[in-house]
């Protein structure tokens, strides 16, 4: 069994003017880093042309499936039952973009299939990171 997910899925970006757009967006997630989901968006998407990428937790998109979540830079909710909206925050704005909720809840059972709930710490390789963090020292 594969160690990564990447699965395509479709965003709405809710815009004032003149509409809401229609982007392309790839969620990922890695036994590497058990606790994290990373969530990219084309060049496209932006409006300075590079590709954006978001790193949150894996058990941040499992509750904002259900109830609001998230009081930093990502905050997710369910907007009903079909969709569930994501709110980035940075320095340059914010973006609040509209997903399927069972595009999500389909990428996490299938990230439960490489790491299941409660088992992520196991999966970690403290002794390699560790030893990372003092060669850049």
């Amino acid at each position: 069994m594969s160690s990564v997910i990447d699965q395509a899925v479709q965003a709405r970006l809710i815009a004032t003017a003149p509409r809401s757009q229609a982007i392309p967006a790839n969620l990922r997630y890695d036994r590497a880093d058990p606790f994290a989901v990373r969530l990219v968006f084309p060049p496209a998407a932006s409006l300075d042309g590079a590709e954006v990428a978001w790193t949150f937790g894996r058990d941040l998109l499992e509750e904002g499936l259900c109830a609001p979540a998230g009081a930093g830079d990502v905050q997710i909710w369910p907007y009903d039952s079909d969709a569930v909206v994501v709110e980035f925050h940075a320095v340059g704005g914010m973006a609040v973009v509209q997903f399927d909720a069972q595009e999500l809840r389909t990428f996490l059972t299938r990230s439960y299939a490489i790491v299941a709930k409660g088992d992520e710490a196991g999966h970690l390789d403290v002794e390699a990171d560790l030893a990372a963090l003092l060669r850049e020292a």
